[in-house]
């Protein structure tokens, strides 16, 4: 058909393909990427009753864990709530559940199976949950990058500490080589045991917490820091600068917490006079030195429940939270604001939504194991070695 045929037939791109040609956007898919700052809306109410049947017909079998970030249509099933590492530890103590349904993502389910008993299932709602800042490292470009430290003469010298927000082959990379996991809550500890190891620390794949736990937390200084950049010739750093490195930093960050500015800082506390502002460290370091107070999910948790009636603060963290914590203690008459107007929830860790869950857990209940998580046993044992090293920190 010519283009004069096809001009007389008037036709008119589909909705789907002006969407393929990259001419429009789909609004219902990647939500939170262009957040405006509201959160989705609920998904079909009938969703809920289906959940609960499902998950009471298999009782004791299944054990639904819910990460902070999650929604609340989700949380309302979550047999416990929590940051990574302190879920994958509950899930640890429930040797007698079949199921372990991790509403989190990729990273938080692989741990979860490294903790668990051989004969229990982890399940991934959905698995294209993933997360971004655990995605910035791949066991290729972590393995070049020792050739680097290697041929720079100081490998021997370095102590891999990596983040819990890791994938399974980053956290087994670092049991390999001698290194520990770290928290956001115990990065501090975990690097004070590393420098009794060795006396250069490469810190995976948090680029802020490794910076802002070196400086604000022990006292470096920025010179001590340097960014190996995976995607340039020997991470972008000469011999020298590696040398000369207390951290080396890898470049790597957390989606949500790295879009928070210092602008975000003054303008809250513009619109709110006498406001505390409270960031985690996932945000980059000029933030977290604007901040009042810096600190992991639990802390944040913590500090909102302790802080008194009428005081007012603006949280740096992922916005399901904050919204939670804000209605939970409104009655208080605590005020608590999102840092930012424009920063948007986890999309990923979003993908985990109800009827993602009803599907899960009707699939479990019918005797249908869907989207195993499951780690290799060498893997696994390098990196179980990693987070025993962890553990056994005072």
């Amino acid at each position: 058909m010519t283009t004069a045929q096809t001009q007389e037939l008037d036709v008119q791109p589909t909705p789907l393909a002006l969407l393929l040609l990259g001419r429009e956007a789909d609004p219902r898919s990647e939500r939170g990427v262009e957040c405006p700052g509201d959160l989705p809306s609920p998904s079909d109410p009938d969703l809920v009753e289906r959940a609960r049947a499902a998950k009471e017909k298999l009782g004791d079998k299944v054990f639904v864990l819910g990460h902070h970030y999650q929604r609340d249509e989700v949380i309302q099933f979550a047999d416990v709530t929590g940051d990574s590492f302190k879920l994958a530890r509950d899930a640890a103590a429930r040797p007698e559940a079949e199921y372990i349904v991790f509403c989190g993502v990729h990273f938080m389910a692989e741990s979860a199976d490294i903790l668990t008993g051989d004969e229990q299932k982890v399940v991934l709602p959905d698995l294209a949950a993933g997360c971004s800042m655990a995605d910035m490292a791949t066991a290729e470009q972590v393995a070049e990058c020792w050739d680097v430290l290697t041929g720079a003469g100081i490998a021997e010298q370095v102590v891999p500490v990596s983040y819990m927000n890791s994938s399974a082959d980053i956290k087994a990379f670092t049991g390999k080589h001698g290194g520990t996991i770290c928290t956001s809550s115990n990065a501090k500890r975990a690097l004070e045991w590393a420098f009794e190891q060795g006396e250069k620390i490469l810190f995976l794949p948090d680029q802020h917490l490794g910076r802002n736990t070196a400086v604000r937390d022990m006292g470096m200084s920025l010179d001590d820091c340097v960014l190996y950049n995976p995607y340039k010739p020997n991470g972008g750093l000469t011999v020298e600068q590696l040398r000369a490195a207390k951290m080396i930093l890898w470049r790597g960050h957390c989606s949500v917490h790295g879009r928070f500015s210092v602008q975000s800082v003054n303008d809250v506390r513009e619109r709110i006079p006498g406001v505390n502002v409270l960031v985690h460290p996932e945000c980059k370091h000029e933030v977290v030195a604007a901040a009042d107070h810096v600190g992991s999910t639990e802390y944040i948790i913590k500090a909102l429940e302790a802080a008194p009636a009428g005081s007012k603060w603006a949280i740096g963290t992922e916005l399901n939270l904050v919204r939670r914590l804000a209605n939970r203690f409104a009655p208080e008459g605590k005020e608590i604001v999102f840092l930012d107007r424009t920063v948007c929830f986890c999309s990923t860790m979003n993908r985990i939504d109800l009827p993602h869950l009803v599907w899960t857990l009707e699939s479990l209940a019918e005797g249908t194991l869907v989207n195993r998580i499951e780690v290799d046993k060498e893997t696994e044992a390098f990196a179980k070695l990693a987070l025993e090293r962890m553990l056994a920190l005072p």
